[in-house]
């Protein structure tokens, strides 16, 4: 999905920083943008590790250049439990650090620029997952996207800065599997609404890419 977001974001003139949990994991979609008139970035850390995220948005920051669009689109699923009530400490504790902590401290590294800047997008992937319980941190996990987009939408509401929360819905990628509903490629155009709303536009609200 981050692909297609960024091959999307390309396409309507946007410079585009990648970022992967290692090096060459941006590898592919840097060739695919080349056929894009864009300048390309790429960065990387695990989202998992706290150090990593602190080197991860130094990086960006090195990069000396203005963060206009943030897209929290990274994200873990701990393994699907029959018995319910097996989850253990560690799949809530990684679920929550990748999906809502690493999250919010990319939005804290970021945000505050966009309003000095009086300019500024960021779309938090979520999801509308029901009646799952087989997949409990995950799915509570993006429960806190949404009250966490809510809550960082009431920081910006008197600027030019918005904040929104997405759901791609089910698609056939690596986390989605090849059951679901859609392909990976009809996120797009949907994904970039929230991404490119005007400045009095929606705020805190919720978008569904299809």
């Amino acid at each position: 999905m981050g692909q297609q977001i960024a091959l999307g974001l390309a396409q309507k003139g946007c410079n585009i920083i990648l970022h992967g949990r290692t090096e060459e994991s941006t590898s592919q979609t840097l060739d695919l943008l080349k056929s894009y008139p864009v300048k390309t970035y790429s960065v990387y850390g695990n989202l998992s590790n706290d150090d990593q995220i602190s080197k991860l948005i130094q990086q960006v920051k090195a990069l000396q250049i203005s963060i206009d669009i943030l897209y929290n689109n990274a994200g873990i699923m701990r393994p699907y439990r029959e018995d319910i009530w097996s989850h253990s400490t560690t799949d809530w504790m990684e679920t929550y650090q990748v999906n809502v902590v690493a999250m919010y401290k990319l939005c804290s590294a970021f945000m505050p620029a966009m309003i000095e800047n009086d300019f500024g997008r960021v779309v938090n992937v979520t999801s509308r997952i029901m009646d799952q319980p087989q997949l409990a941190p995950y799915g509570a996990s993006k429960w806190a996207v949404d009250k966490l987009s809510m809550d960082l939408a009431i920081a910006v509401q008197d600027t030019n800065v918005r904040i929104n929360y997405l759901d791609p819905t089910w698609l056939k990628t690596d986390l989605g599997g090849e059951h679901a509903d859609n392909p990976v490629e009809a996120v797009l155009p949907g994904a970039l609404t929230p991404a490119l709303v005007e400045n009095d536009g929606p705020n805190g609200e919720f978008f569904c890419a299809i």
